[in-house]
């Protein structure tokens, strides 16, 4: 247990690190952090992405607000969505392993039974749109989901064009819950 804890506090640093990057992004190199975390986020770091807009006052690409934010959100729609095919992969290689799926299936959280059960249930009834919706949800994490689906799922280019579109759809819903609470306050 003693060995646990040093592992959880350089997680737990590398991941505030990751993240003081990204809201400190600024020009072409900021756009560049955004992506790869937003392909990072997508397949492995359980970090929320609607950070990627925090640095869009100051990204200092020498465009107006709105286009600036517009280009955030069009790369790290790419970046997850890129990020999301290397998972789909993954998935793809993990069905065909049954020791895999046996292994997450034992774990304790049973984290596969309560994410394949709302994304069988998402895929059921809507399909690719399902998993755009299920993406499109402000501040959870997108991992889960993102695995589940791909082990339901084999078209590569329906679900890239599904993770990009929820992405977007995400920041775009973060965008108008913030400005939301802006005009209330």
């Amino acid at each position: 247990m003693a060995v646990e804890l040093p592992v959880v506090l350089v997680v737990e640093s590398l991941y505030q690190t990751i993240e003081h990057a990204v809201r400190a992004a600024t020009g072409p190199l900021g756009l560049l952090i955004i992506g790869v975390y937003s392909f990072l986020i997508a397949f492995i770091l359980p970090l929320p992405s609607e950070v990627v807009l925090a640095p869009a006052g100051s990204m200092r690409l020498g465009l107006p607000f709105s286009v600036t934010m517009g280009v955030i959100i069009l790369v790290s729609g790419l970046g997850k969505a890129a990020g999301s095919l290397f998972a789909f992969h993954i998935g793809q290689e993990a069905k065909q392993s049954g020791p895999v799926i046996r292994f997450i299936e034992r774990s304790r959280f049973n984290i596969v039974a309560y994410s394949e059960k709302k994304t069988v249930q998402l895929a059921q009834q809507y399909g690719y749109i399902g998993l755009a919706i299920a993406l499109s949800v402000p501040f959870f994490p997108d991992t889960i989901s993102i695995y589940a689906f791909t082990v339901l799922e084999e078209d590569y280019y329906r679900f890239a064009a599904a993770t990009f579109a929820g992405s977007v759809g995400r920041l775009l819903v973060t965008i108008a819950i913030a400005g939301g609470v802006f005009v209330v306050f």
